[in-house]
């Protein structure tokens, strides 16, 4: 019975990788938006948890709650792309949240088990990060 089959399907794989890269940077997208529609407003009241300032806390925050997430969407560096968003998800459960309870960690949890998933695994097949590769193993062949 194939329910229960431990086999996988690579094309199966690659679309599910898709589905979760775009729908993880979507998500993660609508808090970046608001954190940047604030830095354009030119408010910079933001949490400072490492001590950095929050100006800086709040662009290094924007950075990779946007222009990762963008790099996730469309699996440009992806591996490279969620280190930013790695790091700001453990700043969030392990110092933002920290006192705050199992329920106020679980999102940013979950955000961080997919970005190491990402980690890991890479963009799949329908990605920019496949093309670049296809094409650079091209060029190689050549000579």
């Amino acid at each position: 019975m194939k329910l229960f089959n431990t086999n996988y399907n690579h094309q199966s794989l690659n679309i599910g990788l898709l589905i979760l890269r775009l729908g993880i940077a979507a998500f993660m997208l609508s808090h970046g938006l608001q954190k940047l529609d604030g830095l354009l407003a030119g408010n910079m009241k933001f949490a400072d948890p490492i001590g950095i300032g929050e100006p800086i806390s709040l662009i290094m925050a924007v950075m990779a709650e946007v222009g990762c997430s963008l790099l996730v969407a469309i699996g440009l560096a992806t591996r490279v792309a969620v280190i930013p968003l790695i790091f700001t998800m453990l700043v969030a459960v392990f110092i933002v949240h920290a006192a705050d309870g199992f329920a106020k960690q679980e999102m940013a949890a979950h955000y961080l088990l997919v970005y190491v998933f990402l980690l890991f695994s890479g963009a799949g097949k329908f990605s920019v990060d496949y093309l670049i590769s296809r094409n650079s193993s091209r060029s190689r062949r050549k000579y």
